[in-house]
């Protein structure tokens, strides 16, 4: 497994296996099982999603030594703050059944996110978490944090896909030292993604799936990529894409695809920042 290498020095795997809206417990298990007996290190929950104990049991059930197991998990807004923070940190250690993350993220930009990474930087010199990091911050945000904080996010986990490439962004984490990580790197299968053509064309080229060649293309610009899929097929198609490697040509084609927009929101969305502060679960 190819795996890129944190400003902390921390090595963490560049395709993992990412949970969200897998919300049946035992299907979430056994896919996270799956997952790890296919060869994937890396596994990406959060609290929000309400599956942190299947992925604790998944892991433990399948025998994977815990230092090979590159283990993310995200705080939510309700838990913000200095106090909360450490008390949902304690929480989700428990769910996982771990004695210590790798990565946790400040999972959206609201909330007291400085009273959190307060809490986050101490549980980072303690020795609980490896690495402390963002997520869904736009550049500006990520920027404040870092000039207000000792420690600079070693991740910052954005929507990135052929359609929403988030070029700047990558451009302005590397020069700050800050790994991209893409969540929804398949679109969700938004805008037709598997049918698109230009991607179908280059699946062809190489005897591979669109889905394959998006994780491909992602890997190669050094995204770290989380895709999710609850069909045993899908998972094992998704961890097979490191026997090939796409040419410039192509990885231009793909950036052909660009629309500068995302899938799922817009940037400065009033009634979605409501919606996300409103959102509260039973964590």
């Amino acid at each position: 497994m190819q795996k890129v290498i944190l400003n902390n020095s921390v090595e963490m795997p560049i395709l993992g296996f990412g949970v969200f809206q897998i919300n049946d417990a035992k299907e979430c298990e056994q896919c996270v099982y799956d997952a790890l007996m296919e060869g994937y290190r890396l596994i990406d929950t959060a609290a929000a999603y309400q599956n942190e104990e299947a992925v604790g049991r998944a892991i433990k059930r399948s025998g994977v030594p815990r230092e090979e197991v590159f283990v993310t998990t995200k705080l939510w807004i309700q838990d913000s703050g200095y106090e909360s923070t450490k008390r949902a940190f304690e929480k989700s250690l428990q769910r996982l059944q771990l004695d210590y993350l790798d990565l946790y993220l400040i999972h959206q930009p609201y909330g007291d996110v400085y009273g959190s990474w307060r809490a986050m930087e101490e549980l980072y010199r303690e020795g609980k978490i490896r690495a402390i990091g963002v997520s869904n911050f736009q550049n500006d945000r990520l920027l404040d944090l870092m000039v207000h904080n000792e420690v600079v996010p070693a991740v910052n986990q954005v929507e990135v896909h052929p359609f929403f490439q988030q070029t700047e962004s990558a451009e302005f984490m590397k020069e700050n030292n800050v790994q991209i990580e893409s969540w929804g790197p398949l679109a969700e299968g938004k805008n037709n993604i598997f049918q698109d053509e230009v991607l179908l064309s280059i699946a062809k080229k190489y005897n591979k799936s669109v889905a394959q060649v998006i994780l491909r293309w992602l890997t190669q610009r050094g995204v770290v990529a989380i895709p999710k899929s609850v069909r045993k097929e899908r998972i094992i198609e998704n961890f097979k894409i490191f026997d090939f490697e796409l040419s410039q040509e192509d990885m231009k084609m793909v950036a052909s695809l660009e629309t500068k927009k995302s899938l799922f929101h817009k940037v400065g969305d009033v009634e979605r920042v409501k919606m996300l502060n409103n959102i509260k679960f039973n964590i």
